[in-house]
């Protein structure tokens, strides 16, 4: 017997304080007290989609709103958009992760905690939503498996008003193995200019294994599609991420 089999399978650095498992990514953990500084890092442009999301909401939201974050981590977000919207609106943020929910609450308490804002921990697919104008699932969608995202996206549209919007960011793959084979080596690239190891770079890559599956943009496309949404626009891309923008 190896080594490896006598003491179990290591843990294996991914940079900023988070290690991981192959093919086990989680974001619970020690993931929640490091996850802004790593995703800000980790994904291009982050603050800046924050940015759009949060223009975009001043189309949608008024006193009498329900808006839903899926996928809210460690609320930022959320956070950002009670600020933006401070009279009536109610704000939710829902996460599948324990330890993503109580830092989003911290975090919520260290800003003058908002009566508006509440950050709850439950299943996006089994949650009892109430009529809503804006929803946002932020880099959340390409981690639910793939024999139940359509299922998610009819909820989404069930769930908005009329005339109200989904906001949707997600990592795509390259729409033929040419383009794939570019973006990835574009993505490495990146990763490297922030300043991960190659050694981090390789253990996250294959710690998402079977837990991060991109669709393209036309399979993302063709979802929103079969869900009802007519209305719909890319609002954000760069390299292999891409923000959609929907109407109902």
């Amino acid at each position: 017997m190896d080594r490896e089999n006598m003491i179990g399978p290591s843990l294996d650095s991914v940079g900023d304080g988070i290690n991981s498992l192959n093919a086990a990514w989680s974001f619970g953990g020690n993931t929640p007290k490091n996850f802004d500084s790593h995703v800000s890092k980790s994904v291009p442009k982050y603050k800046d989609g924050h940015d759009i999301i949060l223009s975009l909401s001043d189309f949608f939201i008024n006193k009498h709103s329900i808006i839903y974050e899926l996928g809210s981590s460690t609320g930022a977000l959320t956070r950002k958009l009670a600020e933006r919207h401070p009279h009536g609106a109610k704000f939710v943020g829902i996460d599948i992760e324990e330890a993503m929910t109580q830092q989003a609450n911290v975090m919520l308490s260290g800003q003058a905690e908002k009566k508006n804002v509440t950050f709850l921990t439950d299943d996006i697919l089994n949650f009892p939503y109430e009529k809503s104008d804006f929803i946002v699932a932020y880099y959340t969608v390409q981690f639910i498996p793939p024999r139940v995202r359509q299922q998610l996206f009819d909820l989404i549209y069930q769930s908005l008003n009329w005339g109200g919007a989904f906001v949707l960011f997600e990592k795509v793959r390259g729409p033929d193995a040419r383009f794939q084979d570019i973006i990835s080596n574009l993505y490495v690239d990146y990763k490297i200019e922030q300043g991960y190891a190659a050694h981090e770079i390789l253990a996250k890559s294959r710690s998402l294994k079977g837990v991060l599956e991109p669709f393209s943009t036309a399979g993302n496309l063709d979802m929103l599609n079969r869900a009802g949404f007519v209305d719909v626009m890319t609002i954000f891309k760069h390299i292999c991420f891409e923000g959609f923008f929907c109407i109902k």
